[in-house]
């Protein structure tokens, strides 16, 4: 059984019968993810990590309460996502959420031309501005699907908002982004 992953649901009920172990592998499965949601709620690395381990502590607290048969990962994010707001309101920090995409380069793949690579540059410099100069519920929303990969389920639970919400932001901040995009 070693290096393969336990079953999430097997884990929580673990965890819910006091078994910290259980609860420990649910933290490594979902850390990077927690971290990552609490990062586009607060701008600070900083910050996230706080909000991403009070969540979790928040979360174990909270154990007992989750129900059984639902996915772990919404249910979680959710608790993370809101300390991060918490924090983020808290210190009244209004600062832009600077994102970066980045530059992925798989092993095998030939080395692009140095025109291409700058190109390659402009093109998402130009991405990020825009999405920059989104409202926060907008930004808030491609991050999440696009940077974090979350579904739409896990978006809505992040953000605290509704599945159809999170459909019609999304759909409304891809149309500016290609309107803005297209201009430049």
């Amino acid at each position: 059984m070693v290096g393969r992953p336990r079953d999430e649901a097997e884990l929580v009920v673990r965890a819910q019968r006091s078994d910290e172990n259980a609860y420990e592998e649910l933290v490594r499965m979902h850390q990077e993810v927690a971290f990552r949601v609490a990062y586009i709620h607060t701008g600070s690395a900083a910050d996230a990590e706080e909000a991403a381990h009070d969540g979790f502590v928040k979360a174990y607290r909270a154990l007992r309460r989750f129900r059984r048969g639902r996915p772990f990962r919404p249910w979680l994010l959710a608790i993370v996502a809101n300390e991060a707001r918490n924090r983020r309101r808290s210190t009244v920090r209004r600062q832009a959420l600077a994102l970066r995409a980045a530059e992925q380069v798989r092993p095998g793949d030939a080395a692009p031309s140095p025109e291409a690579a700058v190109l390659a540059r402009e093109r998402r410099a130009l991405l990020l501005e825009a999405i920059d100069r989104l409202s926060d519920e907008h930004r808030l929303v491609v991050a999440c699907r696009y940077f974090l990969d979350l579904d739409v389920e896990e978006t809505a639970s992040a953000l605290g908002i509704r599945e159809g919400t999170v459909k019609s932001r999304l759909s409304r901040a891809l149309e500016r982004l290609r309107e803005e995009v297209a201009d430049d």
